[in-house]
């Protein structure tokens, strides 16, 4: 799931950045109102992680443009506002959850999984095709009782296959599950970890389609 985060605090904005880059999320961060209206406009994330307290616009107010042209992309606050007429405001303004700072990241992490089943990228923390079984809450894959480890990008992109196991998934949709925006991507960065992958997995689990991408068989 590709996150966008907005937070103008530099020190939270960055720990977070690289606390959800190893869980296995593709994270653009800014720190404006503005800056988020720009990336969302882009069409380039799956859900947004808004603080309210931006310097340039308000975050209810982001949230409110937000709302009004992707009525459907996910909202996650957080705020150090925890007075309660400021958490209905941003339910009423169409927030999907809310943190109230300080938070435990492994909360943030768990409402995060919880929008990600329901966008229906995952149903449970288990994704199971034939023998092999990949656990997204411990980032475990197990083939046949038998756990093997799986670098970050590896685990990323092994899920994005299982979770679409029956559909084709391009190159470049696959890279952007991979790589944060602006980040520098080598032209056969994809290549190499889809090989690394097949030595883990059974013969034929990843298909290469021709010209296009991957896919996993369901089934």
């Amino acid at each position: 799931m590709r996150l966008l985060l907005v937070e103008d605090d530099v020190a939270l904005r960055e720990g977070l950045q690289q606390a959800l880059t190893i869980q296995g999320f593709a994270v653009n961060a800014v720190a404006t109102g503005g800056q988020a209206l720009a990336v969302a406009r882009s069409g380039d994330c799956d859900c947004v992680i808004l603080d309210l307290g931006l310097p340039d616009i308000d975050g209810l107010t982001v949230l409110k443009q937000l709302r009004q042209k992707w009525t459907r992309l996910p909202v996650l606050i957080l705020t150090a506002r925890d007075g309660l007429d400021d958490r209905i405001s941003g339910l009423d303004l169409g927030a999907d959850d809310y943190l109230v700072k300080p938070f435990a990241a492994a909360e943030l992490f768990a409402r995060l999984r919880v929008i990600e089943r329901r966008l229906g990228t995952a149903a449970t923390h288990l994704v199971s095709i034939a023998d092999v079984e990949l656990d997204t809450s411990a980032m475990q894959l197990n083939i046949n009782g038998h756990v093997t480890g799986l670098s970050r990008r590896e685990y990323v992109l092994l899920k994005e296959l299982m979770e679409s196991a029956g559909r084709i998934k391009t190159r470049e949709q696959l890279e952007a599950s991979l790589y944060s925006w602006g980040e520098e991507v080598a032209s056969n960065a994809l290549e190499v970890h889809i090989s690394n992958l097949r030595k883990k997995l059974p013969a034929d689990f990843i298909r290469t389609v021709r010209g296009v991408g991957y896919s996993i068989a369901r089934p």
